[in-house]
């Protein structure tokens, strides 16, 4: 049996391939607006609520670019319209791709600059505070740099 004749795929079975790649394309690009919205007010809760349905639609998008990719020749055959509506979706749904992770990446320094200030004004305090016993085992309130100091983080 020649390989060929198993990966054949009608012509109805594209349509609804690009069907379902511009439905998730479009629920795509509308979470990432919400998520990217929620991202510049800080609001957590909208963020941590998209989560799941982001996994969600990511894997399904990938799915779906995969099948695209695997048979880029029926995309070849749709008219010039058809393709360059595809690719307008696909680039809206890039700059709000990278819109995304400009927004995430400033949060995650945002926090991580908060913790920073957080752990140096404990150091500060621990130091100016905290005595120890030094080298030679005799108490001493000027040897207690080596402190431990724990912090507890949820991003």
């Amino acid at each position: 049996m020649n390989m060929e004749n198993i990966e054949q795929i009608k012509p109805e079975d594209i349509r609804q391939k690009i069907a379902d790649y511009r439905n998730i394309v479009s629920c795509f690009s509308s979470l990432l607006q919400e998520e990217n919205q929620a991202l510049r007010e800080m609001n957590m809760d909208v963020i941590s609520s998209l989560f799941e349905k982001k996994a969600q639609t990511v894997g399904v998008y990938r799915s779906l670019v995969a099948f695209f990719i695997k048979h880029k020749n029926y995309l070849e055959e749709l008219s010039i319209e058809e393709r360059s509506s595809l690719k307008e979706e696909a680039s809206l749904l890039d700059k709000l791709l990278n819109e995304n992770n400009q927004l995430l990446k400033t949060r995650m320094q945002t926090s991580q600059s908060v913790m920073e200030s957080i752990i140096n004004f404990a150091k500060a305090a621990n130091n100016a505070n905290a005595t120890s016993y030094g080298n030679q085992g005799k108490y001493s309130p000027l040897d207690n740099s080596k402190n431990a100091i724990a912090i507890n983080r949820t991003l």
